[in-house]
C-alpha cells in the first residue's frame, strides 16, 4: 500500500532518472556501432604484454586506411574501429600489428572482424526502429484487449496507455545509461542492444500484467465501498515478492554471465541489467500507481 499512498515520489525518481538519460543522449548521443554507421571492427589480442594505444595508432597509420579508433579491450586486447576495409586494407593492419618496432612477432590473435556497408547499416537502424514500434504496438493492442472488460472506474484504454508511459520509461533509461557509457567508456550501440531492448520490453511487460491482471481480479471480488486506491495498492502487495523475486533471479543469471561471459557479450549484459531493474521499477512504482492517477483525474473530471 505504501507505494500508491507515496506514489508522487515514486514519479520523482522516474522523471528524474528519465531526464538525466534524455539529457545525456542530447549532449553526446549514442555511439553507433558499425551495424548501424557501417565500418569494419577488429578485435585482437596479443599473446603477451599489450603494446600501448599509442604504439597500435602509429603502427595502423602507415597502413594510410584513414580515420580509425583503437580501444583497450580486457588485459591483452584492443578493439580497433575503421572504415568499410577491403580484404587487402585488413590484411595490411594484421601484418603491421603482428610485429613490433624491432620486426620480432607479437604473437597477435584476430578475435573478431565484422565489416558492414553503410547502405546495410541503414537498413539495419531502420528494421531496428520498426521492430521496436511493432512490438510496443502489437503490446498496447493485446493489453487493451486483455482489459476490455474492465471499464470502471478505470477504461480497459487507459491500462495500454499506462503501458505506453512504462514501456517508453523502460527503453529511455536503459538508452540514456549507454549515450552515458559511450562518452565515458566507448559503449556502442549494435543489433545486440536492440536485441537487448526487445528483451526488456517483454520482460517489463510481463510484470506490468501480472500486477493489472490481480488489479482486475481484486475489482471483480471486491467488497462494497472498497476504493479503487486500496484495490490497487491490495494487488501490488500480493504481487511485489514475485516480481522481486523473478527479477532477482534474471539479474544474479546476468551478473554471473557478465564475469564469466566473453568480451564479445559484456555490453549486451549491461544493457540488460540496466534495463530490466528499470523495467521492474516501472511494474511496481510506476505503472500500478498510474492507475490511481488516472482514476484520481478522472474523477476531478467528472466532478466538474
Amino acid at each position: 500500500m505504501f507505494v500508491v499512498l507515496y506514489r508522487k515520489w515514486f514519479y520523482l525518481v522516474s522523471a528524474v532518472l528519465v531526464a538525466v538519460s534524455v539529457a545525456s543522449m542530447g549532449m553526446w548521443g549514442l555511439q553507433y556501432g558499425i551495424d548501424f554507421a557501417g565500418g569494419s571492427l577488429i578485435e585482437l589480442e596479443y599473446a603477451t604484454a599489450r603494446p600501448t594505444v599509442e604504439v597500435v595508432q602509429k603502427q595502423i597509420a602507415t597502413t594510410n586506411i584513414g580515420a580509425f579508433s583503437a580501444r583497450e579491450s580486457g588485459d591483452k586486447g584492443f578493439i580497433l574501429r575503421t572504415k568499410h576495409l577491403t580484404q587487402e586494407q585488413h590484411d595490411a593492419v594484421i601484418s603491421v600489428l603482428s610485429k613490433d618496432a624491432t620486426g620480432k612477432a607479437t604473437g597477435v590473435d584476430e578475435k573478431r572482424f565484422d565489416s558492414v556497408g553503410p547502405l546495410l547499416g541503414q537498413e539495419a537502424a531502420r528494421k531496428a526502429i520498426v521492430s521496436i514500434t511493432l512490438v510496443i504496438l502489437a503490446i498496447v493492442l493485446f493489453i487493451t484487449y486483455a482489459f476490455r472488460q474492465v471499464s470502471e472506474p478505470v477504461s480497459s484504454w487507459k491500462y495500454g496507455l499506462i503501458a505506453i508511459i512504462a514501456l517508453v520509461h523502460d527503453i529511455i533509461i536503459p538508452a540514456g545509461a549507454f549515450a552515458i557509457l559511450g562518452h565515458f567508456h566507448g559503449f556502442e550501440v549494435d543489433t545486440l542492444f536492440i536485441t537487448a531492448l526487445l528483451v526488456i520490453l517483454g520482460f517489463s511487460i510481463h510484470d506490468t500484467i501480472v500486477v493489472f491482471d490481480r488489479v482486475r481480479e481484486n475489482l471483480k471480488n471486491r467488497s462494497s465501498g472498497e476504493q479503487f486506491e486500496h484495490i490497487v495498492g491490495k494487488s501490488i502487495s500480493q504481487t511485489f515478492v514475485r516480481s522481486i523475486n523473478t527479477s532477482m533471479t534474471v539479474l544474479i543469471s546476468l551478473v554471473i554471465m557478465y564475469f564469466v561471459g566473453s568480451e564479445a557479450t559484456k555490453h549486451f549484459v549491461v544493457a540488460l541489467l540496466v534495463g530490466i531493474t528499470a523495467g521492474t521499477y516501472s511494474s511496481i512504482f510506476l505503472g500500478s500507481p498510474l492507475l490511481v492517477t488516472f482514476q484520481k483525474l478522472q474523477e476531478k473530471k467528472g466532478k466538474k
